[in-house]
């Protein structure tokens, strides 16, 4: 099988909207009875079930905005709003933040060439857009993800659990460990599945912080992984009482007769502060030291990922061998991380 490639391509995951005079028509704060523009509507669905998330940089009345965006049944689209009078560059920083995605993933839509300028002069990574790209915008290949998977229409209510889930942890008075607990965490580990590979070719496209080499597979490369004899491919999920995370994990492993080595090893950023982040590296660990064989894992600085870097110093890995930015790394197995006491683990079998 042929090495995968870097991801070259734009993809969009998060399209941040002006309002006045761009989602809708006329300006709220000069009495104007605005008016959704035409196609508007079909765009925030049609972009929603892509798993293209939705956000606002307008400097406007942040209540009087909201109220109107309910009344059209708008309002809950849109993740992390920046309804206020800062620039609109500081919002869009601020959104893509809040989301834990690249700059180079959003899209911004205004009718204003100054604040267009504005946020191209000081966010370059952005794709700008103005209302006159509406009309094809559902056809750019930037907004067209390659599979539409289930856990693609799900993404903005994820997303919206963990909103929730954040709120309750700020709310919640006591220790950060005793908060997580209280979450009835369940992460579940798997054999990919056929019906997994659309959603773990997503995984390697959308994560960049927690991947440990910063390269994709297809689908058909996956595939071909999933039933080969000597690759282990896995996926980790990851629920609790707010909800699903849905498949955050992959894992792929070359299997030799006295060496395995971890080619692939990424968890999706939502996950980070819940605690879980190790124990898919943990059981494969495990796994190594039962079948009585050396394990590697390769690395490559993407200039992203160096708390994948961390972790696995964290988790007892040494440097082995060094080429540019590339490292391949060993484990001695004697000393394995385990997994928190507050979360279920579930292993499965192949076929289950």
């Amino acid at each position: 099988m042929s090495e995968p490639e870097t991801i070259k391509k734009r993809q969009v995951k998060v399209l941040v909207w002006d309002l006045d005079d761009t989602l809708w028509h006329g300006t709220l704060l000069e009495g104007d009875t605005v008016q959704v523009r035409q196609g508007v509507p079909e765009i925030l669905r049609d972009l929603d079930q892509r798993g293209i998330l939705h956000s606002i940089a307008s400097k406007n009345d942040a209540e009087t905005a909201a109220e109107r965006l309910r009344t059209f049944g708008l309002l809950d689209y849109f993740l992390y709003p920046q309804i206020h009078w800062s620039a609109k560059s500081q919002s869009i920083r601020r959104i893509a933040e809040s989301i834990n995605v690249g700059l180079d993933a959003v899209a911004f839509v205004d009718d204003q060439p100054f604040e267009r300028e504005e946020v191209g002069q000081t966010l370059p990574e952005v794709m700008i857009l103005s209302p006159e790209d509406l009309s094809d915008l559902l056809e750019r290949p930037e907004l067209k993800p390659r599979f539409i998977t289930d856990e693609s229409a799900i993404r903005r209510r994820m997303y919206q659990a963990d909103i929730e889930r954040n709120r309750a942890e700020e709310e919640f008075q006591g220790p950060t460990e005793e908060f997580l607990a209280g979450l009835g965490m369940r992460f579940g580990i798997a054999p990919a599945g056929e019906a997994d590979l659309q959603r773990a070719e997503e995984l390697t496209v959308r994560t960049n912080q927690l991947n440990s080499t910063g390269v994709t597979y297809s689908y058909e490369e996956l595939d071909l992984l999933r039933r080969s004899p000597a690759h282990l491919l896995l996926v980790a999920s990851l629920e609790d009482r707010f909800g699903t995370y849905g498949k955050i994990g992959l894992a792929v492993v070359e299997k030799a007769q006295t060496c395995w080595t971890l080619r692939l090893l990424l968890m999706s950023c939502r996950v980070m502060s819940r605690g879980v982040g190790s124990i898919l590296l943990s059981h494969l660990l495990a796994e190594a030291r039962r079948a009585g064989v050396r394990f590697l894992a390769d690395f490559r600085d993407t200039g992203r990922n160096r708390m994948m870097k961390v972790a696995y110093r964290f988790a007892g890995f040494r440097e082995l061998e060094r080429d540019g930015d590339r490292l391949l790394l060993e484990h001695d197995l004697e000393a394995i991380q385990p997994w928190p006491e507050y979360v279920e683990v579930a292993l499965s079998q192949p076929g289950e």
